[in-house]
């Protein structure tokens, strides 16, 4: 280099403001998992059957896939920052009635809330954490804030678990609350804020649906999403069906631990490998399945897999999203939370419905069946949706 050479600035990320989002992310999804280690505890103070007790999970979801396209149009013109303190303080809400409910319909009621401040997170987190940055940045960014989730599943349900289990299950929601609160500073001194849609905007769905490749995510989101609910949120009674009832706080560890291999890779390559990373993604959920159905010794073996394929699907699947999308990436966004959570819907009835009919034993071999035509989509959606790089 030359003295007269004049060097590039360096991109940096705004590292303080994109894990408070991270932490965000990991209490919107540590909200939305934390029953599936708790079911046994929850259900006997609830007075339910533990299908029952599922459903906790399913009206949550359903809070979100009710309310997520309709807030999202009437709040388009509110302030980013105001719009996701007011979804935060939601969760600090909710989940303080679910800690002190004695009543099974008061604590669906107060998941049910959670759900809708669960949609006006999810639509917010992912652009917010691409507007902090340049293009460049983004993928990482996203990376970076989607965090939440696998330290959700690697830490938070985990020690979830081991705190229901030393001192009531109560304990783990009002440790939410706390969190959140503290949360909620955080994001008020780190995060700068952004405007609404000007003059009051409004997104529009349709139109954004018909473009191509968009279709094709959102068909993958759904399934995938419904494959890896209908055994997650009964893994409790799926392990102690195998007498592993005992190990689902470590279980739930080796999978969270896979999930942050899987981010970290998923966030260095991202930019360059989307399609290949969809494909194996996808294949390890299958080869995870196809164990635990066949092979439920190998619990911790299939963990691990399921964790390394599952870790990266939110990064991978709201880039997808919002590269289809192009100049209607917030209304693809917002289609995608909807169908995310009508997913988690789904797989919570579902579940329940196949614990009552078939047994536990049936998961596995469900998931396995919905992750082909995930496979297949992906594969065949290689010019848009899922593109080479």
């Amino acid at each position: 280099m030359s003295p007269t050479s004049v060097a590039s600035p360096v991109q940096r990320l705004p590292l303080f403001a994109l894990l408070s989002l991270a932490t965000a992310v990991f209490i919107t999804s540590l909200t939305e998992t934390l029953p599936a280690g708790l079911l046994p505890a929850m259900s006997g103070s609830l007075g339910v059957s533990e299908s029952a007790t599922g459903q906790t999970v399913t009206v949550y979801a359903l809070g979100t896939v009710l309310t997520a396209i309709p807030l999202s149009t009437v709040t388009a013109g509110w302030r980013r920052k105001r719009l996701l303190l007011t979804a935060m303080a939601g969760f600090a809400v909710a989940n303080t009635v679910t800690a002190v409910s004695s009543e099974y319909s008061l604590t669906m009621v107060a998941r049910f809330v959670a759900g809708v401040a669960a949609g006006l997170a999810w639509a917010l987190l992912a652009g917010y954490a691409r507007r902090l940055v340049e293009p460049a940045l983004q993928g990482r960014a996203i990376a970076i804030a989607m965090a939440g989730i696998p330290v959700a599943l690697c830490l938070g349900v985990p020690a979830g678990t081991f705190v229901g289990q030393l001192t009531g299950w109560r304990t783990a929601f009002l440790a939410m609350t706390v969190l959140t609160v503290l949360l909620l500073a955080w994001i008020g001194a780190a995060v700068p804020d952004f405007p609404g849609q000007a003059g009051g905007a409004r997104p529009k769905m349709l139109p954004a649906l018909r473009i191509p490749g968009v279709g094709a995510v959102l068909f993958v989101t759904l399934v995938f999403v419904l494959a890896h609910t209908v055994l997650y949120a009964y893994l409790a009674t799926f392990l102690t069906g195998l007498g592993m009832g005992g190990d689902t706080d470590l279980v739930l560890l080796t999978f969270g631990l896979a999930s942050i291999a899987s981010i970290w890779i998923v966030g260095a390559q991202i930019h360059r490998r989307l399609r290949l990373l969809m494909v194996v993604s996808a294949l390890l959920v299958a080869v995870a399945a196809a164990l635990l159905a066949t092979e439920p010794a190998l619990v911790y073996l299939a963990a691990a897999l399921w964790g390394l394929g599952w870790g990266g699907v939110p990064t991978l699947l709201q880039t997808a999203a919002g590269e289809a999308g192009g100049d209607s990436a917030d209304p693809v966004q917002a289609m995608l939370v909807t169908l995310w959570n009508a997913a988690m819907a789904a797989g919570g009835v579902v579940g329940g419905v196949l614990l009552d009919v078939a047994g536990s034993g049936s998961f596995p071999w469900t998931v396995l069946v919905l992750m082909a035509p995930v496979l297949a989509v992906v594969v065949l959606a290689r010019r848009r949706g899922f593109p080479a790089a």
